[in-house]
């Protein structure tokens, strides 16, 4: 996220933390042996999970192309 970024905005995770835990969720997902409401809550937990890595994501597209746009402004 941007450093100017509004920290109640910010996700709680960080993108890795988020990226491994969604690995581990989809792993157990995979594996099965799990109840229909273990699955449920397994995949509202993944798509929680999927949210915050695309804000990370996003955040670090939009810090890249302000990055970009400011050096594309500055005379050589």
């Amino acid at each position: 996220m941007t450093k100017n970024a509004d920290p109640a905005a910010r996700p709680e995770l960080s993108y890795e933390q988020a990226r491994e835990e969604l690995v581990e969720v989809v792993r157990k997902l995979e594996a099965g042996g799990t109840t229909l409401e273990e699955s449920l809550a397994l995949w509202e937990r993944g798509e929680t999970l999927a949210t915050t890595c695309q804000q990370w994501l996003d955040g670090a597209r939009k810090r890249l192309a302000e990055a970009q746009a400011a050096h594309e402004e500055k005379p050589n």
